[in-house]
């Protein structure tokens, strides 16, 4: 114990974060150690779901976020008119449910595209610990601007713009995500379906169908069911950049 409050704990999983080899890229990164052991302290163990199960459903009341160990989910909202939208994705090390916080429900469902692992941090837990460290308010007030930061940057580049243009955009964004992670930036999984991936970019699937043969006939990206390979990443970043504005008449 410290005047601040408890440093560390002597229950050996509390240190489950020190451990982690996403502890460089989730709530806990760039945090010293003693905050880190904070943090580590107040996650609860990993929970594993299956593919299509199901961790907060849509309206919920929000008691916690979610950090992504393994896998991935994706995050669907339904309208009032009954408009099934993919509205976010997550990858490892990334945080599930900071959009819920504000009106303490989660405003979708999340759902697990393949077999996921994700540590809880219980959101009460986290909000005392905020009190008692300016670290952790800290990392946690840049969290949330990153997240903003996101959401405005995804809705500059897909307004107005064509399909092709959206679609670079999006696998620009995975590729950058998945070389953060590690992995190889031009040969990734992604468990979104084709489906999934036209309703997150307003597109449909026979437009995302469309767009990835004109890919592969530029020479830019192949794709095999769930398997991608960016061939040209600097393209495709190119194509990203361009302001390929949509003409009125056509559907992007």
């Amino acid at each position: 114990m410290t005047s601040k409050g408890k440093i560390y704990s002597r229950d050996p999983g509390a240190m489950r974060c020190l451990s982690c080899h996403l502890n460089s890229l989730c709530l806990s990164a760039d945090l010293p150690l003693e905050e880190m052991a904070q943090v580590s302290d107040i996650v609860r163990p990993a929970v594993t779901l299956g593919k299509r199960e199901v961790l907060r459903s849509q309206g919920a009341a929000f008691d916690s976020l979610f950090i992504v160990r393994t896998g991935s989910l994706k995050q669907v909202v339904v309208t009032d008119s009954d408009e099934y939208l993919v509205t976010a994705f997550y990858l490892p090390a990334e945080l599930i449910g900071l959009d819920a916080i504000a009106q303490c429900v989660f405003p979708g469902t999340f759902v697990a595209l393949e077999t996921t692992t994700v540590c809880e941090i219980p959101f009460d837990l986290l909000d005392q610990l905020c009190d008692l460290s300016t670290v952790v308010r800290r990392r946690c007030q840049q969290c949330l601007s990153h997240e903003i930061f996101d959401e405005r940057l995804k809705l500059h580049l897909l307004l107005c713009r064509t399909a092709e243009v959206r679609l670079a955009c999006f696998f620009e964004a995975v590729s950058e995500r998945f070389r953060l992670r590690g992995y190889s930036p031009h040969h990734f999984r992604l468990a979104l379906s084709r489906s999934d991936i036209a309703s997150y970019l307003g597109l449909t699937p026979e437009t995302v169908g469309r767009v990835l043969v004109s890919y592969q006939r530029q020479s830019l990206l192949i794709a095999h069911g769930s398997e991608y390979r960016i061939l040209d990443l600097e393209g495709l970043k190119s194509l990203a950049a361009a302001n390929g504005r949509r003409h009125r008449h056509r559907e992007a």
